[in-house]
């Protein structure tokens, strides 16, 4: 089982930028940033933090998805059944239903936006007691496997920053391990008032729009949405006949166990887990052709994230970039979106550019692409997603027709 291969065969993404891939892919194209005024968000802050908002309030969200107006969801179950229901129409199942289809869904906020609207009223309305119980990080998870009729395996997972980061690679060890024949993998999460004041109190927040990477770089624009991908095995794609877009070929799990909210300066943690990939895939360094960086814009990430490329690169870094400033951080879907913005880069030979960008910082001497590069031979893709309490996570994607070395 160990030697499984794993093929993406289905991607699913909403953010500011986006409603469906297709649209996030114009808009990385025409390098348009969905980072903007608060609008939807009921909060004091609005006026002084931008934030990538999804311009859709939930009785929109519920129309799109055909729901009756009255149905129960938060916005972060909302915008995971959209993407995902996207990611599994791709895919698709074409008469073979005994195929084992799992979901592993991450978040980090859960309901949290949806239960702030009624914490309140609770003492003296107790049948809102059922949005209270829509806090629960897995009633994401539950509602959008129901929708989608899932039941093979269902899980959710919630790491920080790296959740759907190591949602993908949980569901290709259940299929490597013979537990599953798909899975589809992500992440969703919704604007709260609790995450925006959270990250305020932590003095992490850009007032304008955010600079990773850059020496001026003041702090993190916060985001929303959800991004999955569809996992199968070479027995799965061949029993469904479905069309490969690019293979999972390397992943790697870290902790540097440095800081509670900070990542360590020398960049050991981000190192190891993009070296464990490397090793995994039995790639060099020299193959990688692009690198999603985490890139959150914030002094300490950028920093720890450019010394951890510095390490294991050395004078040799491969172009990078974030696409944070498109998306804002989408916190518990970053690595399920930026692994569909990853895919699409192999798909259609792009190097997306980090916005806002102008001056390197001093630690290091290599910035981001700042420019788009098309028609390029794009083999792999590295993507970060590191979490608080030092949570690291690599994705290593492969054009499927590349050849391990």
């Amino acid at each position: 089982m160990g030697s499984q291969r794993i093929f993406i065969t289905g991607l699913g993404a909403v953010t500011a930028i986006g409603k469906n891939v297709e649209e996030n892919l114009a808009s990385l194209l025409a390098q348009k940033s969905g980072v903007g005024k608060i609008e939807i968000l009921h909060s004091s802050h609005a006026d002084e933090f931008p934030a990538a908002e999804i311009k859709l309030t939930d009785s929109e969200l519920k129309a799109t998805l055909g729901l009756q107006e009255g149905a129960k969801e938060s916005r972060t179950t909302l915008l995971g059944m959209m993407a995902a229901g996207e990611a599994l129409k791709q895919a698709g199942n074409h008469g073979n239903n005994h195929l084992r289809t799992g979901l592993i869904s991450a978040t980090t906020v859960g309901g949290m936006n949806t239960t702030e609207e009624y914490f309140f009223r609770f003492e003296h309305e107790p049948d809102t007691q059922v949005w209270i119980d829509k806090l629960d990080c897995g009633d994401s998870t539950k509602s959008i496997a129901r929708l989608l009729g899932i039941k093979n395996y269902i899980t959710t997972i919630s790491t920080a920053c790296s959740s759907s980061a190591n949602a993908i690679m949980h569901g290709a060890e259940l299929i490597k391990a013979g537990i599953l024949d798909r899975a589809l993998c992500g992440g969703t999460d919704a604007l709260s008032r609790f995450t925006l004041n959270g990250f305020n109190s932590l003095m992490l927040l850009e007032k304008e729009w955010c600079r990773p990477f850059d020496i001026e770089r003041k702090g993190l624009n916060l985001g929303e949405g959800a991004g999955f991908i569809m996992l199968e095995s070479e027995e799965s794609v061949r029993l469904n006949k479905s069309q490969i877009l690019a293979e999972l070929v390397g992943y790697a799990n870290t902790n540097d166990a440095f800081h509670q909210t900070a990542a360590s300066p020398d960049g050991k943690g981000a190192f190891s887990a993009m070296s464990g990939a490397l090793k995994k895939a039995g790639i060099p360094t020299e193959k990688i052709d692009y690198i999603n960086v985490h890139g959150t814009g914030t002094p300490n990430n950028d920093e720890s994230e450019s010394m951890g490329m510095k390490t294991l690169f050395g004078d040799n870094v491969p172009p990078f970039s974030s696409t944070k400033p498109y998306t804002g951080h989408t916190l518990g879907a970053a690595g399920g979106v930026e692994a569909v913005f990853s895919v699409l880069s192999i798909l259609h030979g792009c190097i997306w550019p980090s916005l806002n960008f102008k001056n390197k910082m001093n630690e290091v001497d290599f910035g981001p692409q700042t420019s788009l590069i098309t028609n390029l031979n794009i083999h792999y893709v590295l993507s970060n997603s590191f979490g608080f309490g030092g949570n690291n996570t690599s994705l290593l994607f492969a054009h499927y027709k590349t050849e391990n070395p």
